[in-house]
């Protein structure tokens, strides 16, 4: 049957082992919750040369931790008690070595200083990175232990100036966890006032509930003293009692003296002494693990409705998180052509969604029609090119030898076919910054497409299609616009000039006075109206004897030219401004909404199995991450279905 004592082997075995093969250590910014940091374990404190090691190999009857002077623990031990049924043969299994098994103990040790030298090298440098190791036995209880570096208060030689605070924050990090329970070792040779171990224990548990107070070295007082006053309680209280521990002599220790021998040694020596003869029952390393297992089983029972409440949770982000990061990929061509369909109609929601005003950045494009085209409109050189001496001098030369007779028609042309000339830039240019706007919105969907974050080949090969396609939509637009402004050189607007001569008629001034190419004598007699003939020609039939556009060779008459042309221009720009963005709208921003990826699904569908699986081969990186969360997921769904089995039967 059931009991917590397999509750607290569920524990050890299944939750906390999951731990180790997970590397959940506690205490680091894992995604999610660590489940080591709810787990209610023994951490033990002591300052160097203390007992530590001695209690610890008391407590499982085996000669396994490494000695020596100084910091010999400079790696956490995370000592996982198991205790088997029979006689079945004793042995131990490291973390980091899964599947062998150490029945000589001797090599334990050996194996535990090369996997500290491993991480830290041949020095005295320190590792918080724990050494995970679990001892099979029928001598033990159920119980872990973390063995963590002795406190000190000197950097010796070949130590980081740092190694006494970094040791006592890495103690910190084990015990102050509110689960911990804080296994306190102090000599009882030296004053308790003085006790590294009591010290620390005091400021992360004030009140004394997780702490347990061991003494060691009882027998290595001066002869007429005692440890009564502390063990008793009355130096200093905690909620639980303290324990006294007779270890090992160095001289046991250099001769391997039986742990079992030395079991019985330390029964006897509380059972004969005259000071401690009264707490005999209460004394020694077998009782101590004794303590600590029940008192481990008592904070497991209270600690599994939130140990339970946070596998769930953890179960929960995990299983979110693997949504996030998608599922397997199936093998068959089928099945990779409907996920690769799928991704890309996932890619082309989100760039619509961009350009529709769901998502920011179609608002660049608007900004290219509102701002960037009527500003390279308003920055053309026709102020240089309508200027009174670049007409002049186009108009006469369009005159060649023979001067114009009524007005410069073929100046006029020029002038205007040089002016829309102008316009293409703008054009292009247009068509040019939208296309960049489009360029970025392809780049911003396919990282903001959750579903294509795995696939780097299949990202690859979407921007390469989109980039191919609005390539040619820009070649399309360019020859759009460039038609539109060839369109206006082809046919002038012929009803805008035939108004000029009427208007000029009505409020066209007088020829400039002092005009010198002007006589006296042709103002007095000025030229005889145009013959019948020519009636049907703009303003031959005006009926005033006088000129209203005054002297066709003076500077009046260039301005009146220039003038008629920026007027006819600036209608033109008005027209251009208008017309070019329907066109890039049509040629570009619509092509790619509606057919962006045509050309790309035409090439997938013809696309053979291996070439599809090319296309779903997923970042190394992901395949790690989701093949560790899925095993993570794995254990914890065991542990909380074992926890339940196990937690609930009486």
């Amino acid at each position: 049957m059931a009991t917590m004592e397999s509750l607290i082997g569920l524990v050890n075995r299944r939750i906390q082992r999951a731990c180790t093969a997970l590397g959940d250590h506690g205490g680091d910014d894992s995604t999610f919750s660590s489940l080591w940091d709810a787990l209610p374990s023994v951490a033990v404190v002591g300052g160097q040369s203390s007992g530590k090691s001695s209690v610890l190999e008391s407590i499982v009857g085996r000669d396994f931790l490494p000695r020596g002077s100084g910091i010999v623990t400079r790696r956490p031990l995370v000592l996982q008690l198991h205790k088997t049924e029979g006689r079945q043969e004793e042995y131990a299994e490291f973390g980091h070595l899964p599947r062998k098994r150490f029945t000589d103990f001797a090599m334990v040790r050996k194996e535990i200083q090369d996997e500290t030298d491993r991480i830290t090298g041949k020095t005295k440098q320190i590792s918080p990175i724990p050494i995970h190791l679990s001892i099979y036995s029928p001598k033990v209880v159920n119980l872990t232990l973390i063995d963590l570096p002795g406190l000190t208060k000197v950097a010796v030689e070949g130590q980081s100036e740092n190694i006494v605070e970094d040791i006592e924050n890495m103690v910190r990090l084990y015990v102050e966890k509110p689960n911990s329970i804080i296994l306190a070792i102090s000599p009882a040779n030296q004053d308790i006032a003085t006790s590294d171990a009591i010290k620390l224990a005091k400021e992360v548990d004030p009140s004394g509930e997780r702490t347990f107070g061991v003494l060691t070295k009882l027998d290595l007082m001066d002869k007429g003293t005692n440890a009564l006053e502390v063990l008793e309680g009355r130096s200093y209280r905690l909620q639980h009692p303290w324990v006294g521990i007779v270890n090992r002599s160095q001289a046991d220790i250099n001769k391997n003296t039986d742990m079992m021998y030395a079991r019985q040694r330390e029964r006897e020596y509380f059972a004969t002494s005259p000071d401690y003869g009264h707490l005999a029952n209460k004394m020694g390393s077998e009782y101590l693990a004794k303590l600590l297992s029940q008192h481990l089983e008592s904070v497991i029972k209270s600690k599994i409705p939130g140990i339970t409440s946070l596998i769930s949770k953890g179960i929960d982000e995990m299983e979110a998180e693997l949504d996030r990061l998608g599922r397997p990929i199936a093998v068959d061509a089928g099945a990779q052509l409907y996920t690769i369909l799928e991704l890309c109609r996932a890619f082309d929601k989100i760039f619509k969604e961009h350009l529709d005003g769901g998502r920011p950045g179609g608002d660049k494009i608007y900004n290219v029609f509102d701002n960037q085209l009527p500003a390279a409109l308003r920055k053309l050189p026709f102020d240089r090119h309508l200027s009174l001496q670049n007409v002049r001098k186009i108009v006469s030369e369009a005159d060649g030898y023979q001067p114009h007779l009524i007005a410069p028609e073929q100046g006029y042309r020029r002038l205007i076919e040089g002016s829309l000339n102008y316009f293409r830039g703008p054009a292009e240019l247009s068509v040019d910054a939208v296309h960049f706007v489009l360029k970025e919105l392809v780049r911003k969907s396919i990282g903001e497409t959750e579903e294509l974050r795995r696939f780097p080949t299949l990202q690859s090969a979407l921007a390469a299609a989109a980039g191919e396609a609005l390539e040619k939509f820009r070649n399309e637009s360019k020859k759009t616009v460039v038609r539109l402004v060839d369109m206006e050189s082809s046919y002038l607007t012929v009803d805008f000039f035939r108004k000029l001569p009427q208007e000029a008629e009505r409020v066209g001034p007088p020829p400039p006075p002092g005009d010198r190419r002007t006589s006296s004598a042709d103002r007095r007699n000025p030229p005889p109206p145009p013959p019948p003939s020519d009636r049907g020609f703009p303003g031959a039939d005006r009926g005033n004897a006088v000129d209203p556009l005054g002297d066709r060779y003076g500077d009046a008459h260039f301005r009146r030219i220039g003038s008629n042309v920026s007027s006819y221009i600036g209608m033109v720009s008005d027209t251009i401004r208008s017309t070019i963005p329907k066109a890039v709208v049509l040629c570009q921003v619509k092509e790619a909404k509606q057919n962006l990826l045509n050309y790309f699904y035409t090439q997938i569908g013809r696309k053979e199995a291996k070439q599809l699986a090319e296309l779903l081969d997923e970042d190394p990186s992901l395949m790690s991450k989701r093949q560790e969360i899925a095993k993570r997921l794995e254990l914890y769904k065991v542990s909380r279905d074992e926890i339940a089995a196990v937690s609930w039967v009486r």
